[in-house]
């Protein structure tokens, strides 16, 4: 079965003003779209590689067909990548985290203010394209970062919260200052999708 683009749960304009409606369109019905058609494409040509979802995938890389590996990598990881953040992001959201997501953030950061510094730092010292994420690695969150679509799938993790740092999720309303866009992203998280993910994460053995 062919994989296909995820609709919006809400309207292009519904994050305004952190993240515009252009942004939105561009970012979902182009760039995504282009992950997803690049995706099929890939898998046309190992019709065995049909039946796993998206994220399976990319559980092993190294064990995809070698003329497809980089293409599924990067196409694959752009899709699963993107479907995460346009669920985990909500008008009206943002706020303090809470549930176990919260609790376990004042647990390994101290405050969510520590937590949000050392998140955004990781943001914006990822060099060129990619990605800022958090995951649940020996009972604790961490942060880390990966470039371009690499997902911490590959890693062995399942993502939590990922902020995408390629410059076409921010440049048409931030430019360069990448920082005011980390800083700004905040304002629409959707902290019981991430309790979602993070009671999901919780469950994934390394």
């Amino acid at each position: 079965m062919a994989h296909e683009l995820p609709p919006l749960t809400y309207d292009y304009a519904a994050l305004e003003p952190t993240i515009d409606a252009a942004t939105m369109r561009l970012h979902h019905d182009k760039h995504h779209q282009a992950y997803v058609t690049y995706l099929n494409a890939a898998i046309d040509k190992h019709p065995e590689l049909a039946a796993k979802a998206a994220w399976e995938l990319l559980l092993d890389i190294n064990a995809l067909p070698e003329d497809v590996r980089t293409p599924i990598r990067n196409n694959g990881g752009g899709h699963v990548n993107h479907t995460m953040f346009w669920e985990i992001m909500k008008p009206n959201g943002g706020g303090a985290p809470t549930g176990a997501f919260g609790e376990q953030v004042a647990k390994d950061f101290g405050s969510f203010d520590e937590f949000k510094k050392l998140f955004n730092d990781a943001g914006l010292k990822q060099f060129g394209s990619g990605w800022a994420w958090v995951v649940f690695d020996n009972g604790k969150l961490r942060i880390l970062a990966t470039a371009n679509q690499d997902s911490p799938i590959s890693l062995g993790f399942f993502p939590i919260l990922g902020n995408d740092v390629w410059e076409h999720a921010y440049y048409l309303n931030y430019q360069n200052r990448r920082a005011d866009y980390l800083a700004a992203w905040w304002n629409v998280i959707n902290w019981d999708e991430i309790n979602k993910r993070f009671e999901k994460a919780k469950k994934v053995k390394k």
